[in-house]
């Protein structure tokens, strides 16, 4: 379970790269260009999208790394990047992969006893 975790939460990371890539230019867009942005619609709170641009898929990814052999510490950040993700750009299209992903990795992390043991079956 904590190997499906740490790929769950890796997934998670880069896909939310490209959304805080995406994210973090649109606001630095809409400061430099405030009478197009205001056309096409501001952000309520564009230092909530900045912070999460940045620390969301950091958290999905230093989680994923750490589930291995910190399942609770990375199922903790796991979720944070999930609920980070969920708070600052709200469930869509382009984010339900991550939002998806990071929880399920942070639940599997949480929820692993043991590390994975290697098992005849």
């Amino acid at each position: 379970m904590r190997n499906a975790a740490m790929i769950l939460g890796i997934i998670a990371g880069l896909i939310g790269i490209f959304i805080g890539i995406f994210g973090f230019g649109y606001v630095a867009f809409s400061e430099r260009q405030p009478e197009i942005a205001e056309n096409i619609g501001l952000f309520d709170n564009p230092s909530l999208i900045k912070a999460a641009s940045f620390f969301a898929p950091l958290l999905a990814i230093a989680g994923g790394a750490m589930a291995r052999d910190r399942g609770l510490w990375g199922g903790i950040a796991m979720l944070l990047a999930a609920g980070a993700f969920y708070h600052a750009f709200g469930f869509n299209v382009a984010t339900f992969i991550p939002i998806g992903f990071a929880g399920l990795g942070g639940l599997l992390a949480i929820t692993a006893r043991q590390p994975d043991q290697p098992r005849a079956h």
